[in-house]
């Protein structure tokens, strides 16, 4: 299946694919395979796993959409994505550490401004993972 992984700033990644394992929002991760039925689902934060011929290429996003054509063909939609190659683990510890003490000096009553750094602290674990992971291969 032909799938491709679009910010609205680039492609980050598209070409073939026999498997394609993503968050949802709403169902935990799921497993895209040829001849998938359509769907259009929301992504969550976390690990996506594009599968071609026994290699993998692992990338995180930051939710957006999924959409599974008639024809097979896969459009991932997010608003961030990057390929573990491309992650910094010092970087994203460093973003880590400073969400985590922004909540906790920062115990607001402001449900926007809480949830913002809660979303915060869940972007920079996802990548986190994703570099950890990529890293031990």
């Amino acid at each position: 299946m032909k799938y491709q992984l679009i910010t609205p700033e680039k492609v980050i990644s598209n070409g073939e694919a026999s498997s394609i394992s993503l968050p949802t929002r709403s169902n935990g991760y799921i497993t895209i395979l040829e001849h998938h039925m359509p769907l259009i689902s929301s992504l969550g934060v976390g690990e996506l796993v594009v599968t071609h011929h026994g290699e993998e290429k692992l990338f995180v996003t930051d939710g957006g959409f999924v959409e599974i054509t008639a024809n097979g063909d896969v459009k991932i939609l997010t608003d961030y994505a990057s390929a573990a190659e491309h992650l910094n683990e010092a970087e994203i510890e460093a973003a880590q550490a400073r969400a985590a003490n922004l909540i906790h000096e920062h115990k607001t009553h402001d449900d926007l401004m809480n949830a913002s750094l809660v979303a915060s602290l869940e972007r920079e674990l996802a990548k986190l993972k994703v570099v950890r992971k990529h890293r031990a291969r």
